[in-house]
């Protein structure tokens, strides 16, 4: 194999970000049969199997390198047009990019905003737990990720942000039924919680906090999976939760939240994380990113 051809590259590429092959044909104006003829022939060529057939699809360990590949040749390709003076008809810069859905509703839109758009950028954000989407950076699927993960991705870069500040709230109704009777430390563990999906763990390392030894938040559990779904459950008064700092402040001054213990919090240090890859737009976004975690997030001590 001398190399991977380019139209069979980008077709794998398609099918990925749209998920199925039909919808991939849509986008490439070909068949899906077409689409399929295509991938079967790069996976005779890899000599392995490159896609797993879900819904969506999802790139095997191989098909992974094959789409971080193609990733990166397309973003090349658009520089090379760019500096050709041609880039109309290469389309603005994609950066598909994960965050948190904490980061999305508080300080990284304002770091989008802050881009340039000359020449123009298309973000494709795709949210995910901060502790998850360094996944997708080695699936292929991003090109840039704010992470809890220190640890690079092979193959990219990492730079710290910050500290996302969350501060444990409920509402005064609540505080009165679940937590005014007896300590804190006796309470907690059983009072009804919200929590953003099955993955947030951030709840229930908080109660280990308070109470060594405790397995974690209780088992009445509202999951709420939109971070202003999640302030607005814990305003509402189904459960307690940690609440980013830059929501949490507001209501706390207004009165519609009250804090579990004053002067506790829980910090969760963040990481932009990004493929080595010479491209200018992905460069000037990570400094934007940058300079606006560093006005917004809490400094690592």
């Amino acid at each position: 194999m001398d190399y991977l051809p380019h139209d069979q590259v980008r077709t794998l590429l398609a099918v990925v970000d749209e998920g199925t092959f039909d919808a991939a044909a849509a986008v490439l104006h070909v068949t899906p049969s077409a689409v399929s003829q295509r991938i079967k022939t790069l996976e005779q060529r890899a000599g392995r199997v490159l896609l797993q057939r879900t819904k969506p699809v999802r790139p095997t360990e191989s098909g992974q390198v094959v789409v971080r590949y193609a990733r990166q040749l397309a973003a090349l390709e658009r520089d090379a047009w760019t500096e050709l003076g041609i880039a109309a008809g290469a389309g603005p810069a994609r950066l598909p990019i994960a965050v948190n859905a904490d980061s999305l509703a508080t300080w990284f839109l304002q770091a989008l905003t802050r881009v340039p758009q000359t020449p123009p950028v298309c973000f494709e954000l795709r949210r995910e737990d901060e502790a998850h989407t360094a996944a997708l950076l080695r699936e292929g699927r991003v090109m840039a990720a704010v992470t809890s993960s220190a640890e690079p991705v092979a193959g990219c870069t990492v730079r710290p942000l910050g500290l996302e500040r969350y501060i444990p709230v409920a509402s005064e109704g609540f505080m009165a039924r679940h937590l005014a009777d007896g300590p804190l430390e006796e309470r907690l563990p059983g009072a009804p919680v919200i929590v953003f999906d099955r993955r947030d763990e951030l709840q229930d390392r908080f109660v280990r906090s308070v109470v060594p030894g405790a397995p974690g938040a209780g088992p009445l559990r509202h999951y709420v999976p939109t971070s202003e779904g999640f302030c607005d459950a814990v305003r509402a008064g189904l459960g307690w939760g940690l609440v980013p700092e830059q929501q949490a402040n507001p209501l706390l001054r207004s009165g519609a939240l009250t804090e579990l213990a004053p002067g506790r919090t829980m910090d969760v240090a963040l990481y932009w994380q990004q493929w080595k890859l010479d491209v200018p737009a992905l460069s000037l976004v990570a400094e934007t990113v940058a300079a606006v975690a560093a006005e917004s997030l809490h400094a690592r001590k």
